[in-house]
């Protein structure tokens, strides 16, 4: 089954759906989620929550079946379109929030990395397994990961292939939050802290952020100063300051 586009009020919601593979990653699978972002990059949503059918997993990674008996040209492609495909999770308007309900290894740690946050149940299990197969992961996880818990343990998780769980994650900062209940009322509920908030002021924040660790010090706050300005040239950066002097809600237009 192709990945699910919903919608539940203000936010987008996919779902991975193929639970009886625990929802591995077929080429053709990857292809349909970069179609479903296409979809959310044009929509109204305030946030995209992404998640897996069922209860057992998130996402096992990429069907190895598919990746044996291919030659050089076309493992390349595959890397580059699996990267292609999580790299629309950068430049959405919106955040996006990954709720890791059971596995996610592999491809499905990778495509919870792109998110812009990631959420865990009380199950869940992650890791980078690929080593295990004689291969390194390939849809952005050698690059992500180290930006998201640092490069010393970023390495341990590659080199041994070894799974963390939800804890471990919480506590190393892979996951922002273990969360209880439902999964994706447990998302939208997460969401709530930030979707009232202008998406281009928020948008120009994870830019800012997500740059910081690309380039020196003195070129963010380049970044910085250039970003920080355009908000200051929204109408919602006026609507914020004018509440705050009045004492009142801000009523944000995106605008």
């Amino acid at each position: 089954m192709m990945p699910r586009l919903e919608r539940r009020g203000e936010a987008a919601l996919i779902v991975l759906d193929r639970p009886e593979a625990l929802n591995a990653l077929s080429f053709d699978i990857v292809r349909a989620l970069g179609e479903r972002l296409d979809e959310v990059a044009t929509s109204d949503a305030r946030v995209l929550v992404i998640t897996g059918a069922g209860e057992r997993a998130f996402c096992a990674g990429a069907d190895i079946k598919e990746l044996r008996h291919r030659d050089l040209v076309a493992q390349k492609r595959g890397a580059e379109l699996g990267q292609q495909v999580f790299s629309k999770l950068d430049t959405l308007p919106m955040p996006s929030v990954a709720v890791i309900n059971g596995y996610a290894f592999g491809g499905g740690l990778e495509l919870a990395l792109a998110c812009t946050f990631r959420l865990a149940t009380a199950n869940a299990k992650m890791g980078l397994p690929e080593i295990k197969l004689g291969l390194i992961p390939g849809y952005g996880g050698t690059q992500r990961l180290p930006r998201v818990i640092g490069e010393a343990r970023a390495l341990e998780m590659i080199l041994t292939g070894r799974t963390v769980d939800a804890v471990e994650a919480e506590r190393i900062g892979l996951v922002h939050r273990i969360v209880d209940g439902e999964p994706i009322e447990a998302a939208l509920d997460y969401a709530r802290a930030f979707t009232r908030y202008s998406l281009p002021v928020l948008g120009f924040a994870r830019d800012a952020v997500r740059r910081a660790l690309d380039v020196p010090v003195h070129e963010g706050l380049k970044i910085e100063a250039d970003l920080s300005t355009l908000a200051f040239r929204t109408a919602d950066a006026e609507e914020g300051m004018a509440a705050f002097e009045a004492k009142r809600e801000a009523v944000f237009r995106d605008a």
